[in-house]
């Protein structure tokens, strides 16, 4: 039977230190402004870097149309300078490039401080993934990179977690075929992490205490209560929204997405004020340019071999819209989640590393 339930003292006080600890790391206030433009006109998109060997995609190089400072220097930027025999403090984004998906992923998290910073031992993690349907492999951008789910795995795990649980709620398709065509199944169980099939008869209704359109959504109660979740979309078009990415993402948590599209941008927002992440990292190792969110041509995929990570998921969606020669302006629900407090998308203002591996 479901049940309603107001958020756990535990789950509530954790979810608001997250917001407070970003809000204070980025020292500025997410900006406040024009309407939401309309979530309808297609990105036009920009190149591609070369495509790891293997998969015949498209490989024109794809660039920010305006690069903003911090993202000036292709090898590492930030915008504090530490002394040369500092050890350098904690970034509030990174970006990491290179052709091994494990090392940009293992180097992204290293720049925020590591994943001890995240993971204390005992610590029950879910990572979750974007397992969109069971129609492709990975190699079609419309599900997350699997060796970057598996490697944020094997951090946990050495950092002392006690279990890392890996789920998400395809559209397309069942959860075991979607979790095994995907790929990420067979990865995640090599690193020692557990798939796990969120059961409909679990969901529960819980109040959205800052929801604006919304005030309560029936949600996967592990995702809530778990000691850490990690949120990894995959950075690609979308239909209903131009893009989808983190605060997107999240909508695979709950039972009915229908009802979420009667105001799409505020109800995504309202649902990251509900589930806030406390890591959010977004694959770009290939990135779906048209077609998404479940693609289907090798075509419209895109080289990047990119991580983007950062305690704050509107950051690091903003800065994932630049992929596509967007701004967090020009999508509906970050602004909207800006706009709620729960996070910036000012990338001036923030610390960014950018890290070239090669």
């Amino acid at each position: 039977m479901k049940r309603r339930k107001n958020l756990s003292r535990r789950t509530f006080l954790r979810l608001s230190a997250t917001v407070a600890a970003g809000a204070a790391l980025a020292g500025c206030t997410p900006k406040q402004g024009t309407p939401v433009p309309t979530d309808t006109a297609s990105p036009t998109l920009p190149s591609t870097i070369p495509p790891q060997p293997g998969v015949e995609i498209n490989t024109d190089t794809v660039t920010p149309s305006e690069p903003t400072q911090a993202q000036a220097n292709p090898s590492e930027t930030s915008t504090s300078t530490p002394e040369a025999t500092s050890t350098p403090s904690p970034a509030y984004l990174s970006v990491t490039h290179g052709p091994d998906p494990a090392s940009i992923t293992q180097a992204a998290i290293e720049a925020l401080g590591g994943m001890s910073t995240f993971v204390s031992p005992g610590y029950d993690v879910i990572v979750k993934p974007n397992i969109c349907t069971d129609y492709h492999t990975y190699e079609y951008a419309s599900t997350t990179n699997p060796t970057v789910v598996a490697t944020l795995v094997t951090m946990c795990l050495e950092a002392g977690a006690k279990r890392v649980r890996v789920m998400d709620y395809p559209f397309g398709g069942t959860a075991k075929s979607a979790y095994a065509i995907s790929g990420i199944q067979d990865a995640v169980e090599a690193a020692g992490g557990e798939m796990h099939v969120m059961s409909r008869p679990k969901y529960t209704t819980v109040d959205i205490p800052q929801g604006r359109d919304i005030t309560s959504v029936e949600i996967y109660p592990d995702i809530l209560e778990a000691d850490l979740l990690i949120n990894v979309p995959i950075a690609k078009t979308h239909d209903a929204t131009r893009l989808t990415l983190g605060a997107k993402n999240l909508m695979g948590v709950i039972l009915d997405r229908g009802m979420m599209h009667f105001n799409l941008k505020q109800r995504i927002a309202d649902l990251s004020s509900l589930v806030h992440p406390t890591l959010t990292v977004i694959d770009a190792v290939r990135i779906l340019t048209a077609h998404g969110p479940t693609g289907g041509d090798l075509r419209d995929v895109k080289q990047m071999d990119t991580v983007i990570a950062s305690r704050d998921i509107v950051a690091a969606d903003a800065y994932a819209t630049t992929l596509f020669g967007l701004t967090g302006a020009d999508i509906g629900y970050i602004k909207a989640s800006a706009d709620m407090g729960l996070g910036t998308m000012d990338l001036a203002g923030i610390d960014i590393r950018e890290i070239n591996l090669g």
